[in-house]
């Protein structure tokens, strides 16, 4: 059974936020973005000589592909931009990965990501690091808004305009309700497989810093690179209404993210790196649930397509 939810008509456009979050909320933001990046600070220290195994590698890197493709594959390239038609059975399950990254219920997120695609890099747009001018202090200002500083503004962006279709689908919203949840299941479970397979207090202890903590952190930190710095630096080979471009040392930790001029130029495209040497992991799982049957409608790019969007 696949599922294709369209937004609903609307007689004119509503506000781009709908209020300000509760301070419960507001609260629970700040602990979700500051407690990893404590951790982060400490990793080092704390990894030298006794506090990091092969096993905590292994489960930091089976969690971070689970939710950093969460993000890329669920949250981005299907529930935001449409890229391919999924199974209902795969739309639960993606639904459930993305919620894993700890960056916000999916109905938020989306409605955040529309809202930046429709204002990019202009007014309107929840992260553009060029919202405070061009001169060195305000690029640098900039830097910090576009990078993590935007998620500390209480506004909320109206899912009601931005996210309609999630808002109509009964399985999501639930999911989106219960991403407390979801958090609590991300940063507990490394820790519970540490101590299970390690058979030792100590292996829960370490799972759970390293594939718990420290995961979110740096997972945290690719996908908000994204934000500032593919919108700062690097290629434009492809024709965009805004500041995108093409950052390569993070492609591979990002899954094919940062190949961000050519999203923005076709943000349903499924696949971003598409010239040769441009790796987009998320691309290629996408592919292998196609193989499997598992999604359609994929919106692959086509030459046509691609040549006349390329830049002159």
């Amino acid at each position: 059974m696949t599922v294709t939810l369209e937004p609903a008509p609307t007689k004119g456009p509503k506000p781009l936020t709908s209020g300000q979050r509760p301070f419960s909320v507001h609260f629970s933001v700040y602990l979700g973005v500051l407690f990893p990046l404590a951790a982060l600070a400490v990793a080092v220290p704390f990894a030298w000589g006794w506090g990091l195994s092969w096993v905590d590698v292994g489960l930091f890197v089976g969690f971070y592909a689970l939710s950093g493709l969460g993000i890329t594959v669920s949250f981005h390239r299907y529930f935001t931009h449409g890229s391919f038609k999924a199974k209902r059975w795969l739309r639960i399950a993606l639904a459930l990965a993305g919620s894993f990254a700890v960056q916000g219920p999916v109905i938020t997120w989306v409605a955040d990501h529309r809202r930046h695609h429709a204002f990019s890099d202009r007014d309107g747009d929840p992260h553009s690091p060029w919202a405070f001018g061009t001169s060195p202090l305000a690029i640098a200002k900039g830097f910090w808004h576009a990078h993590m500083g935007w998620l500390f503004e209480r506004d909320v962006s109206n899912a009601e305009r931005f996210a309609p279709d999630l808002l109509r689908d009964p399985a999501i919203k639930k999911i989106d309700e219960y991403f407390w949840l979801w958090t609590l299941l991300t940063l507990t479970l490394p820790g519970l497989l540490g101590g299970l397979i390690t058979l030792s207090w100590w292996g829960a202890v370490t799972g759970f810093f390293w594939a718990g903590l420290v995961r979110v952190c740096v997972l945290h930190h690719v996908t908000w690179s994204v934000n500032s710095i593919c919108h700062m630096i690097g290629e434009r080979p492809f024709n965009a209404r805004d500041k995108s471009a093409n950052f390569w040392p993070l492609a591979i930790l990002s899954f094919g993210e940062s190949w961000h001029n050519l999203h923005h130029a076709d943000p349903t495209s499924a696949r971003h790196g598409v010239k040769r040497g441009q790796i987009d992991i998320s691309a290629r799982v996408i592919w292998l649930f196609e193989k499997f049957g598992w999604v359609h409608d994929v919106r692959w790019p086509t030459p046509t397509r691609l040549a006349r969007l390329k830049a002159e």
